[in-house]
């Protein structure tokens, strides 16, 4: 271990910074945040150091660095682009037995500065010992996504309740056992919640009745790609107990789920496994009852054709505690990923997402709104409609010349993508991959210049579109 990991108090004490640029305003910024009494030594300040001075942040000592200067302060750093006099703060901060940081100089440095993540009062350091910075950077990227916002007030909370819970649990076991059950239970999904007040009355309620509720977490997957999971739907499939998942869940999204966690699959195929929505819902019931943490996957957004609002409204009757966390529905993924904009000033100003999968009869739908030109039409599920489709949109009035897009299996590797017209969609529908997204608009005649994902875009010999004849006027 080449340098001993710790945390220092700062509050109040005084740090003497030398150097009054950029650098030494970052390193002011943290001190600040620690609640130190920063001193500085410079010659000059810069706009963000003078500001502080204005607001009495910091106390300028003066131009020019003296030996005197180092005698009352916990620690040093200089962060001037002055080599010498870098070195002589150095010299003399070892001489009177200071922790000293010359920045970017690590010969010359007692003590160095960690990547930082803030939780506070969680706080999580890492160092590479000045090794491998940009690792120690890497890592912390990756620590941060895994890292909740909410620990810190988590972190506060229960410290308020450390006397409580130790006189009522006499033992350091019962004491750890209820604490972790508190940190993965209802209380921790009540504060990702931003409910304070509902989570205090959560560990009051657990304290006095052993009480061990469970929560639900209504998550959007995306349209398969795992690289466009949220961070937030990461943090909650890392820590779920029970995954309920539907068929549009790709693989690699389900192998980011917690290793220990159950998966359960409660989706729709086509001709295939069925799971009825309501049993699904009294599933989620079920489960968060039990005292789990659950999470209910879905494909896309679950907001956008999911049914996310009806198994929400069954939790709310069931007073289960839940939270949403939206996901890149595939009318958006998809049509990104085969460069195609949904809008564009020169080609369409709206787009509508509909669903080709009704429980009504479509006779309801206002299909002369769907047909207007210049606007992007994404259906979704409309494969088996295709032709019933592409015949209504003619007979309100859309083009039969109306570029359209099949994109099938959207974002993933196998993602493939079948341009033609209006009148040639069911055609094209009928041995389409699914999942598949059809797409009506101008601004499909796009793909052939955007394309930009794993498609070999020269292979598929475009439709002849004249851009010119599609722009709006």
């Amino acid at each position: 271990m080449n340098y001993f990991p710790l945390f220092a108090d700062l509050n109040n004490r005084p740090v003497l910074v030398v150097g009054g640029g950029a650098v030494a305003a970052r390193k002011v910024s943290l001190l600040l945040k620690a609640n130190a009494e920063v001193r500085i030594v410079a010659q000059k300040l810069n706009a963000e150091l003078t500001a502080l001075l204005q607001q009495q942040r910091i106390i300028w000592l003066g131009k020019t660095f003296h030996a005197d200067q180092v005698r009352s302060v916990f620690f040093v750093i200089a962060a001037t682009d002055d080599e010498q006099l870098n070195h002589r703060v150095f010299v003399v901060a070892e001489s009177q037995q200071k922790l000293v940081n010359v920045v970017d100089d690590q010969d010359h440095c007692s003590f160095i500065f960690p990547s930082i993540i803030d939780r506070s009062p969680i706080q999580v350091a890492i160092s590479s010992g000045g090794a491998a910075p940009v690792l120690a950077r890497l890592l912390r990227e990756k620590l941060e996504a895994l890292l909740p916002q909410h620990l810190g007030a988590m972190a506060e909370i229960s410290g308020k309740w450390r006397h409580k819970v130790k006189s009522k649990l006499k033992t350091i076991t019962e004491r750890r056992r209820f604490w972790e059950s508190l940190f993965n239970g209802r209380f921790a999904q009540l504060l990702k919640n931003r409910q304070i007040e509902q989570a205090k009355q959560e560990l009051e309620l657990q304290l006095k009745a052993d009480y061990q509720g469970g929560s639900v977490a209504l998550v959007g997957a995306g349209p398969g790609d795992a690289g466009l999971l949220t961070l937030k739907g990461l943090q909650e499939i890392q820590q779920a107990d029970i995954v309920l998942y539907d068929a549009l869940v790709s693989e690699e999204i389900l192998g980011l789920v917690r290793r220990d966690a159950e998966l359960v699959f409660v989706g729709k195929r086509a001709q295939g496994q069925q799971v009825a929505q309501e049993d699904t819902n009294s599933l989620l019931v079920q489960y968060a009852q039990q005292g789990k943490r659950v999470v209910r996957l879905k494909g896309g957004d679950p907001f956008v054709f999911g049914r996310g609002g009806e198994e929400l409204e069954v939790l709310a009757e069931n007073q289960i505690p839940f939270s949403v966390v939206p996901g890149i529905t595939a009318a958006i993924g998809a049509t990104a990923y085969a460069g195609i904009p949904l809008t564009h000033r020169d080609y369409a100003q709206s787009a509508v997402f509909v669903t080709g999968h009704r429980k009504a009869d479509a006779s309801d739908i206002e299909w002369q709104t769907l047909a207007r030109s210049n606007q992007t039409l994404v259906i979704y599920m409309g494969t088996l409609k295709a032709k019933d489709i592409a015949d209504r949109l003619q007979q309100y009035g859309r083009a039969a010349e109306t570029p359209i897009a099949v994109i099938s299996q959207g974002t993933q590797d196998t993602q493939k993508t079948q341009i033609g017209t209006l009148a040639q969609l069911a055609e094209i529908a009928e041995n389409a991959p699914t999942p598949a997204l059809i797409v009506v608009g101008e601004v499909v005649a796009l793909h052939h210049k955007l394309a930009w994902f794993g498609e070999d875009k020269l292979a598929q010999k475009p439709p002849h579109f004249t851009l010119d004849s599609l722009r709006v006027a």
